[in-house]
């Protein structure tokens, strides 16, 4: 045991129904450190996680909080020893101020019992104060942006005498300038002794602000070393072996390319953040959009669909102009956007109800959805991309983000278009879906597709991409062929305009 240990959890086992999820897991943490915890689907971390903050008890094992050996049975437990988890789906109420949100069902009372709303507010500048954000403890959390919600959950969780803080994906929902800010804090409250559990898909920041990771599977843990020994491909194959690693080592396909492009973008401007741009793209081909936020990226996907109306310039699908979303799907375009959950499924519904919606046209006979034909197509598609799913009956939402973010392929793929959009297609999903969604992305161009993908991770785009177009402040400022780039740093450069 080490006195330098701010936590330890050994030989932690736990079944659900007889079957372990658990088994004799270990992870420790240091005073002030930064430690990323890894793993697919299933390994374990949610499980984990769970266990340390009082929602599940575990059945056997120990847990010591500095060098002393508890029992941890609820959430009020857990924040007694100074345990807080931030998640990410945002616990905020959008309508109460920064400072009612802060100490929500914890408010300060005057002598009579009334809350005491201007020792909140004071309480709230103290905290905002130490983590050096400047936000006004009056303003309702509406009116602020996601990069501020953030730093309002940290101060919530400190507001709690937070000694070991679990961020999970935290900067899912973030800019690049918002997530800067975020490391800032950690960085920070690393110094002062607060203790981080990190757990995160993305690789590349990982690397960036942890000094530990370990790594789960099925339930074990099976790698525990400090960032600075370790590759990015030796974790990933840690985690879902040699033949997961290697989808994101770029290998140069070999397809012939057409004298005549798919997909030509001519001068298109909209408002004032895409300006001038021009490109085409060929059948079988994949190119990457790369630009920090607010390059463009996401403006010229919209327009290419027609949800977004170009200022001016020209969109031509195969000789015909493409001006609106029906012009753009009756020709043969298809958009997976970056958002999922809020544009790209009906939560609600279930597999095959998400699957057709895109073909409901052609499975609608008089006022008759031909079901049959539909549950054919839906299983398909199942089985084409790997969805682990119970049925065709499964309500979305209750699947992993990984299998989420296949269904919103499968949907476009049913339509066999002849271009497909990708806008940050591997997004909060884990690294054997980042794995499979690649090669499914390899595969579709192998069959013709013309494929535009947005990705934020470096790593997946140069993984992909045949060409590489680097937008900076709405311009393309480089056309990069991908054998020409030796290393993410070139691209990386490239893209902050070097």
């Amino acid at each position: 045991m080490s006195a330098n240990y701010a936590l330890q959890m050994m030989d932690i086992e736990k079944s659900f129904n007889g079957i372990p999820v658990l088994k004799k897991a270990h992870f420790s943490i240091g005073r002030g450190e930064v430690h990323a915890l890894c793993g697919g689907n299933g390994a374990g971390k949610s499980t984990l996680m769970k266990i340390l903050t009082g929602v599940y008890t575990k059945d056997a094992g120990i847990i010591q909080i500095d060098n002393q050996t508890i029992d941890i049975n609820n959430d009020q437990n857990a924040r007694k020893h100074g345990i807080a988890m931030i998640f990410q789906e945002f616990s905020l109420i959008p309508t109460l101020t920064v400072a009612q949100n802060i100490f929500l069902a914890r408010e300060p009372r005057k002598a009579n019992g009334l809350i005491d709303d201007k020792e909140c507010v004071r309480a709230t500048v103290e905290i905002l104060k130490k983590l050096n954000v400047d936000i006004d403890p009056n303003a309702t959390v509406d009116s602020l942006g996601v990069g501020y919600w953030q730093m309002i959950e940290i101060a919530k969780a400190l507001s709690k005498d937070a000694k070991i803080l679990i961020m999970d994906e935290p900067t899912a929902s973030l800019s690049e300038s918002e997530t800067e800010s975020l490391f800032k804090l950690v960085n920070q409250l690393k110094a002062e002794g607060i203790s981080i559990v990190y757990i995160s898909h993305r690789m590349a920041e990982i690397f960036e602000i942890c000094d530990r990771l370990t790594v789960l599977k099925d339930g074990k843990t099976i790698l525990t070393d400090a960032c600075r020994n370790l590759t990015m491909e030796q974790v990933i194959e840690s985690m879902m072996g040699e033949e997961a690693g290697k989808s994101f080592k770029w290998v140069e396909r070999n397809y012939i390319r057409s004298e005549v492009p798919v997909l030509k973008v001519t001068h298109l401007a909209y408002e004032a953040r895409v300006k001038d741009v021009s490109f085409q793209i060929y059948p079988g081909e994949i190119v990457g959009l790369a630009g920090l936020m607010g390059s463009g990226r996401t403006e010229i996907m919209k327009c290419i669909f027609g949800i977004e109306r170009p200022t001016s310039g020209e969109i031509v699908m195969n000789g015909k102009a493409i001006k609106t979303t029906a012009d753009a799907v009756s020709h043969g375009i298809a958009l997976v956007p970056e958002d999922r959950r809020k544009q790209g499924l009906v939560l609600d519904h279930t597999v095959r109800e998400n699957m057709m919606l895109p073909s409901l046209k052609f499975l609608t006979r008089r006022l008759f959805v031909k079901d049959k034909q539909g549950t054919v197509i839906t299983q398909t598609y199942i089985e084409k991309l790997n969805i682990k799913t119970d049925n065709v009956s499964k309500i979305v939402k209750l699947l992993s983000g990984g299998n989420q973010q296949k269904i919103v392929l499968a949907k476009w793929l049913a339509r066999n278009p002849k271009v497909l959009l990708l806008d940050e297609p591997t997004i909060g999903v884990d690294i054997a879906a980042k794995s499979e969604i690649v090669d499914i992305i390899r595969a579709m161009a192998g069959e013709g597709m013309a494929i535009l993908v947005i990705s934020s991770e470096l790593e997946e785009l140069l993984a992909v991409s045949d060409r590489i177009l680097v937008l900076y402040n709405g311009v393309i400022t480089k056309e990069l062929d991908r054998r020409e780039v030796g290393s993410e740093e070139v691209l990386h450069h490239a893209i902050q305009g070097f």
